[in-house]
């Protein structure tokens, strides 16, 4: 049964430059549209966080922050348990900030000042020198590099039927050949509308694609080995290759690090 929560700010949060919030929400857990007049940056600690942003969707695996500028309505939907915290910014100080929804390649340095403050429980910067490190913060999300959604989607006559089946069964290894025959087209036609309107190829759209469920499959208990078969891989070496390639560590290593 899906939880329904309405999201309800701080008390005087529209007369704060910066705050933190950290949060935890249970499986099958949705946040109501809502929208509120400071900015936030997003960070899921782990599983994967699916957000609906004016109508857009942004998927985003944990340390890549997603960015809600002021006055945007959104909605979140977590099909698993999942820890995120959020650092909230005054609307007069995010005009350096992207004017819409996106994900932010930060730094290290955010991440370890995040860490930081959460291991501190901090809500509002009040010392000179946490009033320091949220200037940091703010400096580095500015300089972030910013992209589309980790798994873009598409509402393509051609692409969405393709899409909408893999993420059903991302075990499925049926070739882009096959799947141009499937819907009537030639794989040359799906493989140009693929980089045209997802901005990648297909198997690296699969990839990503099974990446996510890999990160929450481990997060559930499951063997690397375990994984791999139920994502279509016919090793889990094949599996450690594509984790590598998308996270920069290993399966054994993410799980130690949950």
């Amino acid at each position: 049964m899906i939880q329904q929560l309405t999201y309800t700010p701080p008390e005087n949060a529209a007369e704060m430059t910066l705050f933190f919030r950290y949060e935890q929400t249970n499986a099958q857990t949705e946040y109501l549209p809502h929208s509120h007049s400071w900015g936030q940056a997003i960070f899921v600690k782990c599983n994967v966080l699916e957000m609906q942003v004016e109508g857009e969707r942004l998927l985003t695996p944990a340390n890549i922050p997603i960015w809600i500028p002021p006055g945007k309505i959104h909605a979140s939907y977590n099909h698993r348990q999942a820890f995120f915290r959020t650092l909230n910014i005054a609307g007069s100080l995010c005009h350096q900030l992207p004017d819409r929804a996106c994900l932010l390649r930060v730094s290290p340095i955010v991440h370890a000042i995040m860490d930081d403050i959460a291991a501190r429980e901090l809500l509002v910067p009040e010392t000179a020198e946490d009033r320091r490190l949220g200037e940091v913060l703010l400096d580095q999300l500015r300089q972030a590099q910013i992209g589309p959604s980790y798994l873009p989607s598409t509402s393509d006559k051609y692409l969405a039927p393709v899409l909408q089946a893999l993420e059903l069964n991302p075990a499925d290894n049926t070739t882009l050949a096959q799947w141009a025959s499937r819907v009537y087209t030639t794989e040359r036609t799906l493989s140009r509308r693929c980089q045209a309107l997802l901005g990648m190829s297909f198997s690296e759209w699969r990839q990503r694609l099974r990446f996510l469920h890999a990160v929450a499959l481990l997060e559930q208990g499951k063997s690397v080995q375990e994984v791999a078969l139920e994502l279509g891989y016919s090793s889990a070496s094949a599996l450690i290759v594509m984790f590598h390639q998308q996270s920069g560590t290993t399966p054994e290593r993410y799980r130690q690090r949950i």
